[in-house]
């Protein structure tokens, strides 16, 4: 009996060393492909070459210097939940409940 062990033990043994051996196997080619596989970086393209004339063009306008005071022109208007696009909304997705399933009002104290 004591045999039996003996043998199941170096068998599990050697069947976890060669998966061991064939996972470093493995590693170690996917590692060399790596290495030898051609290693190019994509690269942006090159600055592009100022044109002659780029000096003699105009600059950006100069930003306007900030007055302080709110413009004057449109005043804010309150949302208007009446108002044409809003009328019509998305229809529910599920009909309205049976109505003896709907609980009783609540009654006041």
């Amino acid at each position: 009996m004591l045999r039996d062990d003996r043998k199941s033990a170096y068998r599990d043994f050697w069947l976890a060393a060669v998966i061991i051996a064939s996972g470093l196997v493995i590693s170690g080619l996917s590692l060399t492909q790596l290495s030898a596989r051609n290693s190019q970086v994509a690269q942006s393209t090159q600055p592009l070459q100022s044109t002659p004339g780029a000096e003699t063009r105009p600059s950006a306008p100069a930003d306007p210097a900030p007055s302080g005071a709110r413009p004057t022109e449109i005043s804010p208007q309150p949302a208007q939940p009446g108002a044409a696009g809003q009328t019509t909304g998305a229809a529910p997705s599920l009909p309205p409940a049976p109505a003896e399933k709907i609980a009783p009002p609540i009654k006041e104290k």
